[in-house]
């Protein structure tokens, strides 16, 4: 019967994201970009990432609603992973749906507390997780996928949002201090991107994420406006760093995993 419960409301907490995202993309409300006097634009902070980034949420939803069907499958309703990560998962989704309506009524401080609970959720659940010892290729994408690429993509949304709260909240200076800030914040986002390729044991899904989301920064820093040649390079060394040390940590893993035949 608990497992029945976690079921539904894993799915009652997708309904719930998928309304929210209605709000975020404009359907019913305000789009994100446009919510909050524009402070969560591609062009409100040298933090903010370019337009194109965004377009990994689509991937994360499919993956989210791929993954609501997943946990319905008889061979996983009582499966140790779902049980595992059910309630997590599920506040992921509510939390997601939280913070679209959040920024729709331009509660920018509200929305900083939401996706720090929403990082933090998403890092339990991917602790919790563990390897995918004896999963098959449509377990790891769906599930170890999904919610690597969402959390790698959380921990730069993150330090975007707070940047743009501090902004909109009458924190703005000059653009060489403010460029600084940026080298810093990027600084310690590549560190959280180091951190958790050794904690959760190199998840190619939050670095790739990561990088991702990096990488768009640096585009729209150098390309785009504000222009900040000095942030974009940060942004770039930043998605650089996340992806070879999460690389090489990967690829010494697998380098442990693979069998070692001697011959006599």
């Amino acid at each position: 019967m608990s497992d029945r419960i976690r079921q539904v409301v894993v799915t009652a907490s997708a309904v719930f994201m998928v309304v929210g995202t209605l709000f975020g993309i404009g359907v019913i409300g305000t789009r994100v970009e446009e919510s909050a006097g524009g402070s969560l634009s591609a062009t409100a902070t040298l933090l903010a990432p370019a337009v194109r980034a965004f377009s990994i949420w689509s991937v994360i939803y499919a993956g989210l609603v791929a993954y609501v069907v997943w946990q319905w499958l008889p061979s996983q309703t009582a499966s140790p992973r779902a049980r595992r990560i059910g309630w997590l998962a599920a506040a992921s989704m509510v939390l997601n749906g939280v913070w679209l309506l959040v920024t729709q009524v331009g509660q920018l401080w509200l929305s900083v507390v939401v996706i720090v609970a929403l990082a933090v959720v998403l890092g339990l659940l991917m602790q919790r997780l563990g390897r995918p010892r004896n999963a098959g290729t449509v377990e790891k994408l769906v599930v170890d996928g999904t919610f690597g690429l969402y959390l790698g993509w959380v921990s730069v949304a993150t330090a975007a949002n707070i940047t743009a709260t501090l902004v909109a909240s009458g924190v703005n200076p000059p653009l060489e201090i403010a460029e600084l800030w940026a080298v810093g914040v990027l600084a310690v986002a590549a560190g959280i991107g180091v951190l958790l390729a050794r904690v959760l044991d190199a998840r190619l899904g939050v670095a790739l994420a990561m990088g991702w989301g990096l990488a768009w920064i640096a585009v729209g820093r150098l390309a785009g406006e504000p222009a900040s040649p000095l942030a974009g390079a940060a942004a770039a060394v930043a998605a650089a760093v996340v992806l070879t040390v999460t690389g090489l940590i990967w690829l010494r893993r697998v380098g442990q995993l693979v069998p070692v035949h001697v011959h006599h």
